[in-house]
């Protein structure tokens, strides 16, 4: 495996433990926790896939001597990423917050008992 490949197997392995996450935690708190991790996880391979080996930003460009210039649209999607996961975030631990409130628990296995 080549350097050039490595943020990839990072972008993957933080997926994996995002998924891992989700799919073996009980508590909502380790579950939210794991969604966040695939969203970082998404959000680098944008700006993983963005980039470019010695490249120069596209302001430069004007001057004229630029050979290979990064990517700015995976910045800008990474940007509003961003923002997408610190909504969701936020209207994931609201809920959560209320769920507790309501139920007094947190265990995925205790709410689906409640649910009759």
């Amino acid at each position: 495996m080549t350097v050039g490949n490595m943020p990839f197997l990072v972008v993957g392995i933080l997926f994996l433990m995002g998924v891992l996450a989700i799919l073996r935690e009980k508590n909502l708190i380790k579950i939210a926790i794991g969604i966040s991790i695939i969203e970082s996880a998404v959000n680098m391979l944008l700006i993983t896939l963005g980039y470019r080996l010695s490249g120069d930003i596209p302001v430069y460009f004007l001057s004229g001597d630029v050979d290979v210039m990064v990517m700015p649209t995976p910045q800008a999607l990474t940007l509003t990423a961003i923002v997408i996961a610190l909504a969701t975030s936020a209207l994931m631990l609201s809920v959560i917050m209320l769920i507790y409130k309501h139920y007094g628990t947190l265990n995925v296995d205790e709410l689906r008992r409640l649910r009759g």
